[in-house]
């Protein structure tokens, strides 16, 4: 028993001194006002943003059938994160037109030839999913059958 105690203590311990540690690195080296804007910049993207675009898309998918769900919001989700890696990119942020070679490529196409990737894999492992419960379907009811 005192060893699961501990075994729960010690990490929560460890990630406690992590987090002081960057807070203190965080207080010390950047000016208040470069974190403290970044920290409400974060704060107010996370709930104004993030979160109701979280609540509307599990009300849209949640009139999907249940065996497909879980496939489609993964892949809102895959699509979700390559769209955060890829936006600083696609709306051009550090592109200086002195400097033809920073960000040279169509960001925004190639964003959206992902995400239409992403979007044939789900189509598809759906497709497949829906094949093999119909070959799946007929045995069962030959099995009931014969009984």
């Amino acid at each position: 028993m005192k060893a699961r105690r501990v075994m729960r203590v010690v990490p929560y311990a460890a990630g406690l001194a992590l987090i002081g540690f960057g807070m203190r690195g965080v207080v010390a080296d950047v000016p208040v006002r470069g974190w403290a804007t970044w920290f409400i910049g974060a704060a107010v993207l996370h709930d104004g943003v993030l979160v109701p675009a979280v609540l509307v898309a599990g009300l849209v998918t949640g009139r999907i059938p249940a065996a497909h769900r879980r496939v489609v919001r993964a892949a809102l989700i895959v699509a979700a994160c390559v769209t955060a890696v890829a936006l600083p990119l696609v709306l051009g942020y550090g592109r200086r037109p002195d400097v033809p070679s920073q960000l040279p490529l169509p960001y925004g196409r190639n964003l959206a030839i992902v995400v239409g990737a992403i979007a044939a894999v789900t189509v598809a492992v759906l497709a497949a999913r829906l094949v093999i419960a119909r070959r799946a379907a007929p045995a069962r009811t030959k099995k009931e059958g014969d009984r």
